[in-house]
């Protein structure tokens, strides 16, 4: 499965949990969405982004987020999540997402975010950092998917 990845820089996998499916017997769809923020919260991990909030109050938020659902996705099986930016300009960048089925061996749903910089001290949008677009840019180069962490419910 590292081929559906590759071109993923970051990737993480999560155990399908009994408690994510709904009354249609399948994992329920705002699940989708935690698993995008898992692969983009370790993706902003390696960039070094949160330290940089820390020191000085510029941090990325969610302006848009999409899912397209491939395969519907059951208990018991486990997901490979992979993160990648595909564009940045001066106000924002959009990140792709890819979660892979271990189960059924193919992706389950991709997904897209747009993410833009925000003051959160002055309580305003910002125009994303040089020094963080190079960090995206470092990670892209990198082209091999790289597993952050596996998470466990």
């Amino acid at each position: 499965m590292a081929d559906i990845l590759k071109g993923y820089p970051v990737s993480l996998e999560v155990p399908i949990a009994w408690g994510e499916m709904d009354a249609m017997g399948h994992v329920n769809n705002i699940v989708y969405f935690r698993y995008f923020e898992s692969a983009r919260i370790a993706y902003f991990e390696k960039m070094g982004l949160i330290d940089y909030m820390k020191e000085t109050g510029i941090g990325p938020i969610l302006a848009t987020t999409s899912c397209r659902f491939r395969i519907p996705l059951t208990y018991p099986d486990s997901v490979l999540i992979g993160a990648k930016v595909v564009s940045v300009e001066d106000d924002r960048f959009v990140m792709n997402y890819i979660v892979v089925s271990k189960k059924h061996r193919k992706p389950a749903a991709e997904g897209e975010g747009v993410i833009v910089a925000f003051d959160y001290r002055g309580g305003k949008k910002v125009p994303v950092p040089e020094v963080l677009k190079q960090k995206v840019l470092e990670i892209e180069r990198s082209g091999t998917a790289t597993p952050a962490r596996r998470l466990n419910s």
